[in-house]
């Protein structure tokens, strides 16, 4: 089951979401590794919580393949 955040983070009025890539290698004693470089995906409108996602993609999805086609994607 999944619930939509009313009041999401927000980067300079847009959704965005962050990956952060590590690896543990072991538990005993713990070794962790976290890779230098991450992504950050930005959704290409600003978002407005008083439109629904289906009304407004382009504020609500950070999908890359999705934004690249709203006329204000840079």
């Amino acid at each position: 089951m999944s619930r939509y955040i009313d009041s999401p983070l927000l980067l300079y009025g847009h959704k965005f979401d962050l990956r952060i890539y590590v690896v543990v290698t072991s538990y005993e004693p713990l070794k962790i590794y976290v890779y230098r470089e991450g992504l950050v995906r930005i959704a290409s409108e600003r978002y407005d919580i008083s439109k629904y996602a289906d009304e407004k993609k382009f504020a609500h999805l950070t999908n890359y393949s999705i934004n690249k086609k709203n006329e204000h994607y840079i």
